[in-house]
């Protein structure tokens, strides 16, 4: 090998250690604003859960949420269910998955969040969020309270 095959095999191979850097640097802003929008949405959802403005999270979730309970029905079995556990005392994420099809429910993207809550008056908990990925805003297709 010459010299100068030595020099151009060494200047094609800095690009390459450069754009998979880029690459990798691209990729890992995109997780990370994934990561940060599902954390927003789920607290702004869940904060009108915990301040009992169940009707309001009827009208913030999506169509599919909507099609399976009317918003009376829904502000009624959520306030049988939410109220009696009282305050939040903590809650912390500890699972994010997307799927591209859940039981149920028609093919799209999903992000399913699971979070483990303390409340006031239910110390072990474990909430499930569902979102609609597929297009802007995400929106809520499920909340179940385990």
């Amino acid at each position: 090998m010459t010299l100068r095959h030595m020099k151009i095999e060494k200047i094609m191979f800095g690009k390459m250690k450069f754009y998979s850097s880029l690459f990798l640097l691209i990729l890992s802003s995109v997780v990370y604003a994934q990561n940060f929008n599902d954390i927003e949405l789920s607290k702004k959802w869940l904060q009108l859960v915990d301040s009992g403005k169940y009707s309001e999270t009827w009208r913030e979730a999506d169509s599919f949420f909507k099609q399976q309970i009317t918003q009376e029905k829904w502000t009624k079995v959520i306030n049988q269910v939410r109220t009696p556990l009282g305050k939040v005392i903590s809650r912390r994420k500890i699972n994010a998955k997307e799927f591209l099809s859940l039981p149920g429910a028609p093919d799209g993207k999903y992000l399913v969040l699971q979070f483990k809550t303390a409340f006031q008056n239910k110390k072990d908990a474990i909430e499930t969020l569902t979102f609609n990925i597929r297009k802007e805003p995400w929106k809520v297709v499920g909340y179940f309270i385990k």
